[in-house]
């Protein structure tokens, strides 16, 4: 199972650590929040030091209720980011968290290798034609709505299958207009209360049977730190917990805040497994 990014395999049948890099003032984890050049290329090289794959840098916070930012301000935010980061680190992997064309185009053209949407193209209808021309590998998330009213949007009949027709139809999309590499992420936390995340995890083993790499991203989420009462700075330990599950039922990358501990996770299960 493998992608390629900017001409180099990545070989995903062994699970990947996806270091989460925030450029926002309003992220709602503040450890992840960095903006300035020097913090920015600190977590970078902290994160690539202890294993991360890929870092997926975020200039938009997608947050439940965020503010809405323009594509300008997204733009302003991304693409020095990127330029300081391959500057000092040019085997970096970047992935760019945006769910608009524009954003994406002009992130690719900067240097980044792939794009992780959390709308899966259903926010920009430009987005699949811009990865598709850029070949780039493409994360598509399952979501409803936009981050500012996904919160009221969680009533499903049958959560999982939903999902899963979501994504048969999003795949469906990409594959005409020729995208290749295409990895999906059930979106924990959008448009799920509590109770339907853990019913997703639980279930997960299923989204194997869409035969694409799948990314799980349940870092220091209120998932954790809600049922278990503390808060997100406390989480890590829960997130442990949870991608220990995620791992066992099929995830081929963890999207963490804590890219060693996810390491540890990863070494460990791989040794059970075998």
């Amino acid at each position: 199972m493998f992608i390629n990014c900017k001409g180099s395999l990545i070989d995903l049948s062994h699970p990947k650590v996806m270091g989460i890099i925030n450029i926002t003032p309003d992220s709602f984890y503040s450890g992840s929040r960095f903006e300035s050049e020097k913090e920015i290329l600190k977590q970078a090289e902290k994160m690539l030091t202890e294993g991360a794959t890929f870092l997926d840098l975020g200039a938009y916070s997608s947050r439940p209720g965020a503010d809405d930012i323009s594509v300008e301000e997204e733009l302003k935010r991304m693409i020095p980011a990127i330029e300081l980061i391959l500057k000092e680190f040019p085997e970096a992997v970047i992935s760019v968290d945006t769910f608009r064309a524009k954003v994406a185009n002009n992130s690719i053209q900067a240097g980044a290798a792939m794009i992780n949407d959390i709308s899966a193209g259903k926010l920009d209808q430009e987005m699949l034609s811009v990865i598709a021309e850029n070949q780039v590998p493409y994360i598509m998330m399952h979501m409803k709505g936009t981050p500012q009213t996904m919160k009221d949007l969680n009533q499903y009949e049958d959560l999982t299958s939903e999902v899963l027709f979501y994504f048969s139809e999003r795949i469906r999309a990409a594959r005409e207009l020729g995208i290749n590499d295409i990895i999906i992420d059930p979106g924990f936390g959008f448009a799920k209360n509590i109770a339907q995340n853990f019913e997703l995890l639980s279930k997960l083993e299923l989204f194997n049977n869409l035969e694409l790499p799948l990314l799980v991203g349940v870092s220091r989420k209120s998932m954790i730190w809600k049922k278990l009462n503390i808060s997100a700075n406390e989480a890590l330990n829960g997130t442990t917990v949870l991608n220990t599950a995620a791992l066992f039922k099929g995830a081929n990358i963890l999207r963490v805040h804590d890219v060693k501990e996810a390491l540890e996770c990863i070494k460990l299960t791989h040794e059970l497994r075998n």
